[in-house]
Order: C-alpha cells, then structure tokens, then sequence
C-alpha cells in the first residue's frame, strides 16, 4: 500500500490504519471517532489527506481548458481564490468532484479524490490537446493537510501574528509556521471553518508535528482519521464520491445543479440541461431513523405502503445531532421534508423521517 510522508507519525500514534484507495490511512485514534468529530466541531482537528490528487495546470489557455472540463464558473475565479466544481462525462455522469485554486491567470492547482487519480488524470490528459497548456500531476511531490474547526483561524492568526479578518471563505495565503512555507486555503470538508495546507515534502513532517504543538499550547486539538472525516463532512451535506456521486449520477440529482455554470460550454453541460428539462425521477435525500438501528449502505428504503424506493447510499451516526441517518436517492415526491418512510434493516423495518437539509449549520467567523 501508499504511505504518506507522515505515515510514521499515524503509527506512532497509534492509530487504527486501514486500506484506502491503495493507501495506509488512519481511520482514527485513541479517543475513537466520535471524539474526534466533536474535538472538530468544538476546537480543531488535524487530518492528514495526502492521499488525494494534486495536478498542476499552466499556460495562456489554462484557463479556458479548464472551464471546458469543470461544471464551474472556472474564468471567475480571480487569482488567490478557489471553488468547487465536478468532472462530467457527456452524458453527465460524474467522473469526480474536484477542487480548484487559481494561483494566477496562468497557474491552477486541481485537487481530485484519490481513488479517482488515475481516472481523472487520463481523462484530463485525453482532453487536453487542442489547448495551450501544460498540464502535471504532482501527487508525489506535496503533502496537503486539513485544519478544521472553529478555533482554526483565531489561533492561526496568533500563531503567525498576522490579521485574518480580510481572509475570505476560499481565499488563498501564503504563510510561514516555524520556518515552514505553506500555502493554505480557507477550505475544507467538514462543515467547519479551517484551512486545508499545501507543504513541500520535505517540511510534512515537521509541519504536521508544529501544528499538534502549538495548537495543543493554545487550545484543544487532535489528530483525526477516515472516520470522523465522513461523519463531519455528512452532517453538513457535502456528497462523497463512490456514494453520493458516481458515474450514474447526475449533478441536479445529487442537488448539485448549482455547481453547474449552465452558461458555460463545459463537457457534460448539454445532458444536465436536457434533465432539467425533463425533469429528475430521483434526487438525493437524508432521513433520520426514528427506532434504534444503523441504516447502513444498501439498506432498501421503503415507501408507507412497504414498497422499494430506494436504497441507502451513507448511513452513519451523526455525533452532532445524536441520530442514525442516512442518504438516499428517492423518487422526488418522497423528499419533501416530514415524510416518513421505512428503512429495512435486514429485514426488520425501521422507522424513517425525511430531514431538511443540511441537518448541521456552522457559524462561520
């Protein structure tokens, strides 16, 4: 298997590792997991994801390029800035759901899911011929960590001395921690405020041993695996690919219509207009379980009438709300919230309620 530059320290601190998309990752520490997603939501946590893919993309027509393979409005990104956006096939299924920084009019760096390098990389490259640019993966050549929680940025700015208040949400700096350049975006994927930090490998180590100690000196902080990662990220709603997203799933069906710049001309614009046109015959939707049980992926989700509807795509607890739930694509007459609905549970039918989403909600600074 892959190991990240800081894998030692996972083991060091003994961390429960398994295989990821080819890679040793921890899924969590010592506290377990649902410490770990409550120290996120209440201080700040560290997360060590390496593990995704990183491409570089430069030149006159990089721009341009990227607007045709992005769902988003890639040209109104000014440089320092980022968004989120998906790769699409023709028939708008898609591919991945991927992140952009424009570093200057000329220079993006694409941050992809890693089970999808491979795939995304050949797509990208395959693509990529009738414009002016240079395009590389360079995976193997940073570290990138996320720094999450609502503690993140008032420590940051105390540590680094530096004022914060004009660093807006998906805004890039430049910093210095210990002597360590990094650059760090106002990102992430846990519904919390944070900075997720691109580091050359030769300072991953320390980095990631700086922040843990002058973090710890200041506030509450902990490392943090595969597990809570999923639990913060599905409570405020953000889809993870090969569950929410995949191949057979349209944008407006995963309720992502708004990734979608449909003034734009990128691949797969003319299947997600065609849909809207017509209209969806399932969309994404989060029910709560109103019985005890664990409605976990591939669960059939049942009408009042006991008929199959769906099936669960994520099921987990969410730490932050004290409920089993569960995502799952519906007939859209079954999605307004208060509907109840049953889960079986190998067999067993459990009681189900459609949630308003997102069922979590940060106060950003």
């Amino acid at each position: 298997m892959l190991k990240t530059m800081i894998h030692p320290l996972h083991v060091e601190a003994g961390a429960r590792m398994v295989e990821y998309a080819g890679w040793d990752m921890p899924l969590y520490y010592g506290p377990g997991a649902t410490e770990e997603h409550r120290i996120v939501r209440r201080s700040a946590g560290l997360f060590d994801v390496s593990h995704m893919g990183r491409f570089r993309i430069i030149g006159k027509e990089a721009g341009d390029y990227l607007n045709h393979m992005i769902s988003s409005d890639v040209c109104s990104l000014a440089p320092g800035e980022s968004g989120y956006g998906l790769l699409l096939r023709e028939d708008g299924g898609i591919l991945d759901d991927v992140f952009l920084y424009c570093l200057a009019p000329d220079e993006y760096i694409l941050v992809v899911n890693a089970a999808n390098l491979h795939k995304d990389r050949d797509w990208l490259v395959a693509h990529g011929g009738h414009f002016n640019m240079e395009f590389s993966d360079e995976s193997g050549k940073t570290s990138l960590f996320a720094l999450q929680g609502p503690r993140v940025i008032p420590v940051l700015e105390e540590i680094t001395g530096e004022d914060f208040s004009g660093w807006n949400r998906f805004a890039i700096r430049h910093l210095s921690l210990r002597g360590i350049p990094i650059m760090a975006g106002r990102t992430g994927y846990t519904g919390e405020d944070g900075v997720e930090i691109f580091v050359d490998n030769s300072g991953a180590i320390r980095l990631w041993t700086a922040i843990l100690e002058e973090f710890g000196s200041r506030c509450e902080i902990a490392p943090c695996g595969l597990a809570s990662r999923d639990s913060l990220r599905f409570e405020p709603g953000f889809p993870l690919y090969g569950h929410e997203l995949g191949e057979d799933i349209r944008p407006p069906e995963a309720l992502l219509k708004w990734a979608c710049h449909m003034d734009g001309s990128f691949i797969g614009r003319d299947a997600v207009a065609e849909l809207l046109e017509t209209g969806l015959e399932r969309k994404l939707a989060t029910l709560s379980l109103l019985e005890k049980g664990v409605p976990r992926e591939g669960y059939e989700v049942l009408s009042p009438e006991g008929a199959v509807i769906g099936k669960v795509v994520s099921g987990l607890y969410a730490p932050s709300l004290d409920k089993y739930c569960a995502n799952a694509y519906l007939p859209p007459s079954y999605t307004r919230a208060g509907t109840e609905l049953g889960i079986s549970l190998r067999g067993r039918v459990k009681r189900a309620v459609v949630e308003k989403r997102p069922l979590y909600r940060p106060a950003y600074r």
